[in-house]
C-alpha cells in the first residue's frame, strides 16, 4: 500500500512539474517576433517582463498560459482520481514553473500559475490572492509588492478554511524567496513599476 501511494504522488508530481515548466512567456513572445523574452527588461518568462517589451497580447497570452498550466495540473490529480495529491500536482507545476528543465532550470517567479492553482485548491483563497494582486497592482503599479502581498492574504485565509494550507504556505514561500532581489529592491526603494503604455 505505502509503495502505491509512494508511486501515485511521485507520477502526479512529475505530470505537475512538467506541465507547469511549459514556458509560455518565451514562446509566446517569439511567436508576437520579440525574440528572446530573457534577453529584456528583468529576463524573466513570466507575462510581466513579457508586458515590458509593449505587447499586450503576448503578455496577455503568458498570462492565461502561465494560469492554465497551474490549473491544469491540479484539475487532471482530481480527474483520474488523485484527489489527495492535486496539492502537490500545484506546488509541483509551480515549481516547473521556476525551474524549467528546458530552461536550465531559470524560470519565472510563478505568480500567475500559483494564483490558478490556489484558486483550484480554495476558490476563496485564489479570489482573495488575485484580488489583492489587481487592487495593489493598480494603486502601486509594483509587481512584485502585488504578488507578495496576494500571498499573504491567500495563505492567511486557506489556514482558515483549507486543509491543502501546507501546500498554500509552500507555494507562498517559493515565490517569496523567487522574489528576494525584488524585496531588497523594495526596501531601497528601487522596484520597477508596471507600465502599461507601448513602447
Amino acid at each position: 500500500m505505502a509503495d502505491v501511494i509512494m508511486t501515485d504522488s511521485i507520477i502526479v508530481a512529475l505530470v505537475g512539474y512538467l506541465a507547469g515548466s511549459i514556458p509560455f512567456g518565451l514562446v509566446s513572445a517569439r511567436l508576437a517576433g520579440l525574440g528572446d523574452i530573457r534577453k529584456i527588461g528583468s529576463g524573466n518568462i513570466g507575462a510581466t517582463n513579457v508586458l515590458r517589451s509593449g505587447n499586450k497580447l503576448a503578455a496577455f497570452t503568458t498570462l492565461i498560459g502561465d494560469a492554465g498550466k497551474g490549473a491544469f495540473a491540479v484539475a487532471l490529480a482530481f480527474y483520474f482520481g488523485f484527489d489527495d495529491w492535486a496539492a502537490l500536482a500545484g506546488l509541483a507545476a509551480v515549481i516547473g514553473h521556476c525551474y524549467p528543465i528546458w530552461l536550465g532550470f531559470k524560470g519565472g517567479k510563478g505568480v500567475a500559475t500559483a494564483i490558478a492553482t490556489i484558486a483550484m485548491l480554495s476558490w476563496p483563497a485564489g479570489l482573495m490572492m488575485a484580488g489583492t494582486w489587481l487592487g495593489m497592482s493598480l494603486v502601486f503599479r509594483i509587481s512584485s509588492l502585488s504578488a507578495l502581498t496576494g500571498f499573504v492574504t491567500a495563505t492567511a485565509l486557506a489556514f482558515m478554511m483549507s486543509a491543502d494550507w501546507p501546500y498554500i504556505a509552500a507555494i507562498a514561500a517559493l515565490s517569496f524567496w523567487r522574489h528576494r532581489d525584488n524585496i531588497a529592491r523594495l526596501l531601497k526603494g528601487t522596484e520597477s513599476r508596471i507600465s502599461f503604455s507601448k513602447k
